[in-house]
């Protein structure tokens, strides 16, 4: 029987290294289900804005329909012009072409969704088509209170200052190199015969065993700095994160709150339409106007309700990127094997208990601690 005995100083820094990496793997994941998350809101709200631009073409349609049969009426009597049928059947036309492309869009969607879901393309009987065409929108004061200081707990910024911990400790680990080994190493022999007359014994080995790299001191030197390259390398890139970090949540709040003023006006644009095309309406059957302005105002009504609508989209859009910006809900509930896969893994192989459920690091937990000598 043998063993050897190694200090504590040459294990120390490759335990910290693989403890920061793996708390990286952690945070990589977290920031892969925020994405998940991002990209599954989006496309829901995507799907409950083209269904309301959708009802607005219908609706639409059917105003253009009825002003086009009015006045086929009133060419086969004689009392308008074949221009003014022309151009209300054009317009009707027109808007009535976009139906299906609206409907290919949504069965797009739902199939997008589906994936995301983990599930084949259907028609997703769980979500219908939303009824009400507004899309809700939150509070403009809701952003006045957002920290700035979020940004650190994005999962791809803690993943970046756990890989310059653990990169950080690989120096440690380069610089143990330069210095001697001390190993004690240790044997314990039994013999014994079967032979009669025959003496066992029992004999222990012991010694210290120092290893110390003299002629490779130019190799291990280089080694330290290559690691210190490494690290320096990743403080950059985690400088880099950083900025782009501040930059995409400056956007998507700064988009939000425009879309979030714009929403006002093109709501009372949009009632303005209305109102126009009622007015338009009325004079042309007094005989005070011409059709023209009939068509224009219902090619302005359609126009300022679908942009209404695509405007409310846009903000939620921005509301999700903003999400997203600041890193999420942060950590989940949710198991980093769902139940499903791990009962298929356990009936192929016995994984023991490796597929449990590991501790995660608090938000604010600190980095692991890393101590790096400098050469003199």
């Amino acid at each position: 029987m043998a063993g050897n005995w190694t200090s504590g100083e040459d294990l120390a820094a490759p335990v910290e290294s693989a403890d920061a990496a793996y708390f990286a793997a952690q945070a990589n994941h977290q920031d892969v289900l925020v994405l998940l998350h991002a990209q599954l809101a989006d496309s829901y709200f995507a799907l409950r804005t083209t269904e309301a631009r959708l009802r607005i073409a219908r609706d639409n349609a059917r105003l253009q329909k009825r002003s086009y049969e009015i006045t086929e009426r009133l060419f086969k009597s004689g009392e308008t012009d074949e221009l003014d049928l022309q151009q209300a059947r054009t317009q009707y036309l027109g808007t009535l072409s976009s139906l299906p492309e609206f409907e290919s869009q949504i069965l797009r969607t739902r199939n997008a969704l589906a994936i995301l879901i983990g599930r084949p393309p259907d028609a997703l009987a769980e979500v219908p088509a939303a009824k009400e065409a507004v899309i809700p929108l939150i509070d403009r004061a809701i952003l006045q209170d957002v920290p700035a200081n979020l940004l650190l707990r994005r999962p791809d910024i803690r993943a970046a200052e756990l890989q310059i911990a653990a990169q950080s400790a690989l120096i440690g680990v380069a610089e143990a190199d330069l210095y001697p080994s001390l190993t004690l190493v240790g044997s314990i022999v039994w013999s014994a015969s079967s032979l009669a007359g025959s003496a066992s014994g029992l004999a222990m080995i012991g010694g210290p065993s120092v290893r110390w790299n003299v002629f490779d001191h130019g190799r291990l030197k280089n080694n330290v700095r290559v690691q210190d390259a490494r690290l320096q390398q990743l403080i950059v890139a985690y400088q880099d994160d950083v900025r782009q970090a501040a930059r995409e949540a400056d956007d998507a709040a700064t988009g939000l709150t425009k879309a979030l003023e714009r929403d006002a006006i093109l709501r009372d644009a949009a009632l303005a339409a209305r109102r126009s095309l009622t007015l338009a309406n009325a004079l042309y059957r007094e005989g005070y106007s011409d059709f023209q302005r009939v068509l224009d105002a219902q090619r302005a009504l359609s126009t300022q309700q679908d942009t209404y609508v695509v405007n409310r989209g846009n903000a939620v859009s921005d509301l999700i990127a903003l999400y997203k910006a600041l890193g999420g809900g942060w950590y989940t509930e949710q198991p980093l094997v769902d139940a499903a896969t791990r009962q298929q893994m356990q009936q192929r192989t016995d994984w023991g208990d490796l597929l449990s459920e590991p501790s995660r690091p608090s938000a604010g937990a600190t980095l692991p601690a890393t101590k790096v000598r400098s050469d003199e």
